[in-house]
């Protein structure tokens, strides 16, 4: 079988730090054997959480968006690769309303996904410490299996992590393993 890998690139800026991390993780599951795939939050259609709380009534937001064929693919895929950069002590606006909406997808959907996190951002490691603990929190919550974080630190250029030859070829082992690992020796 197959192992599908969905990649969610949540920075707005193109070809940066955390979507560098995020196709290294993607080039890896490739060589794997796997099927890859990415979404970049700023080029889809994802508005936030609009709080009226009628996906609790009727297990479907209410909103017509790309969401939907999100979900399809959320549901398709064995291992998620989440990539954004920190943006005050959190994750991007674009990456806040697609976890957002995850309040109104059935949990069964999250239990078991293998995630691989790539955190990138200007300031040091401590900077990053309460948005990765935030998503291991949630992470956790649904159930959902904590397979790598992949942070850098001190990113003030656009190739800060293409340049860390350390960091990209353990990007690139995440995804080579966690593809590898779902399919036995």
């Amino acid at each position: 079988m197959t192992v599908s890998v969905l990649g969610v690139a949540g920075s707005p800026r193109r070809g940066g730090n955390s979507e560098t991390l995020l196709d290294e993780v993607l080039k890896g599951a490739k060589e794997a054997g796997a099927l890859t795939e990415k979404i970049v939050l700023a080029q889809s259609n994802i508005g936030p959480c609009k709080a009226c709380n009628v996906c609790s009534q009727t297990g479907t937001c209410i909103q017509d968006d790309d969401m939907a064929t999100t979900i399809e693919k959320m549901k398709a895929s064995r291992v998620w690769v989440i990539a954004t950069p920190v943006y005050w002590w959190g994750p991007t606006a674009q990456m806040k309303a697609f976890i957002d909406r995850w309040y109104a997808i059935p949990r069964d959907i999250f239990r078991g996904k293998r995630i691989i996190l790539a955190a990138s951002s200007n300031g040091g490691e401590t900077y990053q410490e309460f948005m990765v603990e935030t998503f291991s929190a949630i992470f956790d919550y649904l159930g959902m299996e904590k397979y790598r974080i992949l942070q850098v630190a001190g990113t003030s250029a656009k190739t800060s992590a293409r340049n860390n030859f350390a960091l990209m070829e353990a990007a690139h082992a995440a995804g080579l393993d966690a593809v590898k690992t779902l399919r036995g020796p």
